[in-house]
């Protein structure tokens, strides 16, 4: 599993054939202009372009050349006026994610503009008869009125190409459950063939056992070579046995082996299902804190939701992490998160080591005690989401912005954990949480990437709100 690259995005460049008999460099003129754009857009997304398209067998050509490459989506470009009826059929046909760019050439007009300056830059109100068709077709096409050349244009073209990459990305995924769900945990639990149809990813199923026989897929050269990486990036406590943190990072190996030979992107297991079996001997959260920077999505205790949306959250703002809110601390009007020992260490602040700590958890069974990766978050922006399942094809992402607070070191902390300040106050924040039904199991990306959750919401035809 890797971190996702740039965005694949193809850029659909309309206009009329009737304006080369008046101005015969036009092709030539907007296709650099179209050239721009691309150059412009670079550093957030791959853009195809070659050349603009003018007859509706074109428009056709162009769109399906998209779609045949996979790309993760189109941007609609006006490069003069085009008739919007050569544009329906081939959105009609058309199966990733489109958005219309509402720019122009120019930023400004000049009392110097002839009737050439003005049939350049003349887009907008083929804008407005291509969207007109758009609406009235029933295809869901976000757009930006925007300089092209601006700060606000590439940033919104980014935003919806991270949010239609990840739409793309969720249609293709399949989500392990490793064992059991936790009995009686009701924000985890879905209609898995719902869930498919309307998010996209299918639920398959690992077992326990199966996790077992992988153990001895791995040699012991792959565990030095990744027990000496360890050391060099962890601070290791002095009472973790070698062969103890050996143990661990052949579970790592073994489950990144099984979720990439079944082809999954992420995975979620309840810690009692597993321990349980029997067989094993500590619960891995050293392994699935390493997925989870690998770039597997991952939730507790069989929430497959929250697994896809972790993984989705990796295309959407990189590094997702797993996490939930422990507590509220009114004082700095802040919210303790945490989970029980996993979390995304690729997340963790850059002053202060990254931990494995040896934890004394106490289980019943007479298991030993698990090696644990403890750090606290980069302070700064983040962005708390989560995935709700309300009934059948309905679902709502739920989404709050804030900021990780620069707190001192809790001495005691057994776990990955941050303190979380909501824009709007804790208080307001767990209303409008409660109120939109928002589930216990959250994932955090640094940044503010709320407007990236709602282009994906609007993408995937669900509900959307921002508390």
């Amino acid at each position: 599993m890797t971190i996702s690259k740039k965005p694949r995005i193809g850029l659909l460049g309309l206009m009329l054939e009737t304006y080369e008999n008046m101005f015969p460099d036009i092709v030539e003129r907007q296709t650099k202009y179209g050239m721009d754009i691309a150059e412009r857009l670079s550093d957030v997304a791959e853009i195809y372009f070659t050349k603009p398209a003018k007859l509706r067998e074109d428009i056709e050509k162009t769109v399906k050349e998209y779609n045949d490459k996979d790309l993760d989506g189109i941007i609609i470009v006006m490069m003069t006026y085009c008739p919007s009826l050569r544009v329906v059929r081939a959105l009609q046909d058309n199966r990733i994610p489109i958005m219309l760019a509402n720019i122009q050439p120019s930023s400004e007009i000049s009392t110097d503009w002839d009737f050439g300056d003005m049939t350049y830059n003349q887009g907008v109100h083929g804008a407005q008869d291509v969207y007109n068709n758009i609406v009235r077709a029933g295809i869901k096409c976000p757009f930006i009125t925007e300089e092209w050349k601006s700060d606000a244009f590439k940033n919104f073209v980014n935003d919806w190409a991270r949010a239609a990459q990840a739409s793309r990305r969720l249609k293709k995924m399949k989500i392990a459950m490793i064992g059991n769900p936790l009995d009686g945990m009701g924000d985890i639990i879905t209609d898995n063939a719902a869930f498919l149809r309307k998010i996209g990813p299918e639920i398959t199923s690992i077992s326990v056992g199966e996790l077992y026989s992988y153990l001895k897929n791995v040699s012991q050269e792959e565990i030095e070579k990744n027990y000496e990486a360890c050391m060099n990036l962890f601070q290791v406590d002095e009472r973790i046995p070698k062969e103890v943190l050996e143990e661990e990072i052949r579970m790592y190996i073994t489950m990144k082996i099984l979720l990439d030979e079944r082809q999954c992107s992420g995975f979620t297991s309840y810690m009692a299902s597993v321990m349980r079996d029997g067989r094993f001997k500590r619960y891995p959260f050293y392994a699935i804190t390493n997925l989870i920077a690998d770039g597997y999505g991952y939730a507790a205790e069989g929430d497959t939701n929250s697994a896809s949306l972790v993984a989705a959250a990796h295309t959407i703002a990189g590094d997702a992490h797993f996490t939930e809110m422990y507590a509220m601390d009114f004082k700095s009007d802040s919210l303790l998160m945490s989970h029980m020992g996993e979390g995304n260490w690729k997340t963790a602040r850059k002053d202060r080591p990254i931990k494995i700590i040896h934890r004394v958890l106490n289980l019943r069974g007479g298991y030993q005690d698990p090696p644990t990766i403890v750090f606290t978050a980069q302070p700064g922006p983040a962005t708390l989401t989560s995935l709700v399942s309300l009934k059948g094809e309905d679902y709502r992402l739920v989404t709050t912005k804030g900021e990780i607070l620069d707190t001192e070191e809790m001495k005691h902390a057994e776990m990955p954990y941050f303190q979380f300040k909501p824009r709007n106050g804790v208080k307001d924040c767990l209303d409008g949480w409660l109120k939109n039904a928002g589930t216990h199991h959250q994932c955090m990306n640094l940044g503010h990437h709320a407007r990236r959750w709602k282009l994906l919401s609007e993408l995937m035809d669900i509900d959307f709100a921002e508390v």
